[in-house]
């Protein structure tokens, strides 16, 4: 059967959907300040007639809506992102955000909109027997929005079998969907690295113990964990981003500390704690080499993104019905970027997929101060998560209005 009439429906009310990004995008907020995103999203839930929630970790909304049959008993959850970063925009399209230093520059506005399109189609259609469960986030860029909805007893509030999300992706064509069956997204973790030498003289670096050459030492050596002790088949990735130690002003001072940050990416949680295992005696034992405190201060933020087979086998297939195979990558190489939805995912089965919105090629990738949402796949986000909805938790026969 085909259902290009889901797509062709949505599409009647395509303009409406991109004015509403760009009226996001033009209103940018941070993570857990979303006060006019929420109140956007609150106000159009609440006209197409859904049960809403606001204030569900701090500044996510819930909407909650029952199909033509509420007999299955079950429920699904769609997640959508509201947040924005902390770029200063550039460019000069006339919905460029009002903000100085704030901008959508991960397509978030998109994924907004797009779930808003959801609501709407559902609202009309309801073909489905149960219930469905839209989760406007708030501050998934770094500060654990979706853990905060779920210390808010998301889940105990708002019961769902499933949860699905999807998220633009520029390095895929335009209207090309992407999954895995496995993981998608790296765990993030972050390490602080703290040494004390004894500084000095820079003439007479005898009688320092300088922080500098322990630094590099412990860089260097540092670099070596991923590429002897993870194995060849795992994707492991330990970054130093950033050191700080002396004053370029003072040529001749060798300082008494140095510091470093960095990242550490995995997908395995055994290969997770022996890189964790195998930094601690690096530093133990680079310190015990030159006779020096050295403290490392790690921290695990955001645990891997894995899709549950069976649901990023359904994402596949809805997308075939959808957009033909030629449109469907269903192994998609996982990125070593976090996404919280992390989190979710950990507590019920579901999968998190890629929507193609091209732009790479020229530039226009995540985070980046010139990125725009591509609007022409909004229809395709919508369609993809209203037919998640109508697969999972289908009419019974003589009910299906398609």
């Amino acid at each position: 059967m085909s259902y290009q009439h889901v797509l062709q429906a949505i599409n009647m009310f395509h303009d409406e959907l991109t004015a509403v990004r760009r009226d996001i995008h033009a209103h940018p907020e941070l993570g857990f300040q979303e006060v006019r995103t929420s109140a956007l999203v609150a106000r159009t839930l609440k006209a197409l007639g859904y049960e809403v929630h606001t204030g569900i970790g701090r500044t996510g909304v819930v909407g909650v809506l029952a199909g033509k049959a509420n007999t299955s008993g079950r429920s699904i959850g769609l997640r959508a992102d509201m947040d924005a970063l902390p770029i200063n925009e550039s460019g000069s399209r006339p919905y460029k955000s009002k903000r100085d230093g704030v901008m959508h520059a991960c397509g978030h506005d998109g994924h907004t909109a797009i779930m808003l399109g959801v609501a709407r189609y559902l609202a009309e259609t309801r073909n489905f027997d149960g219930r469905v469960v839209l989760i406007f986030q708030p501050a998934e860029e770094g500060l654990g929005g979706a853990q905060a909805m779920l210390e808010d007893g998301l889940f105990e509030r708002f019961h769902c079998d499933a949860v699905y999300a999807l998220h633009n992706w520029p390095s895929l064509p335009p209207g090309v969907i992407g999954v895995n069956d496995g993981p998608m997204m790296a765990a993030a973790d972050s390490f602080e690295i703290f040494i004390e030498g004894r500084g000095g003289h820079g003439a007479h670096a005898y009688q320092t113990n300088d922080p500098i050459v322990i630094a590099a030492q412990l860089i260097s050596a540092l670099q070596t964990i991923v590429s002897r002790n993870v194995p060849g088949p795992e994707a492991a990735v330990l970054t130093v981003s950033a050191v700080k130690a002396g004053n370029l002003e003072a040529m001749n001072v060798i300082p008494h500390t140095a510091s470093m940050v960095g990242t550490v990416r995995t997908f395995n949680p055994v290969i997770q704690e022996k890189i964790v295992a195998r930094m601690q005696e690096v530093v133990a034992g680079i310190a015990a080499a030159f006779q020096a405190r050295i403290e490392l201060n790690y921290k695990r933020l955001f645990p891997a993104t894995i899709n549950t087979p069976s649901h990023a086998q359904r994402v596949a297939d809805v997308a075939r019905e959808l957009f033909g195979e030629e449109n469907v990558v269903d192994n998609l190489t996982p990125s070593m970027g976090s996404e919280d939805f992390s989190y979710m995912l950990q507590q019920r089965p579901g999968a998190f997929f890629r929507l193609g919105q091209g732009g790479a090629e020229s530039g226009c990738v995540l985070h980046n101060a010139a990125f725009d949402f591509n609007d022409d796949v909004i229809p395709h986000g919508c369609a993809m998560l209203v037919r998640l909805v109508e697969r999972s938790m289908p009419l019974a026969s003589g009910e299906n209005q398609e």
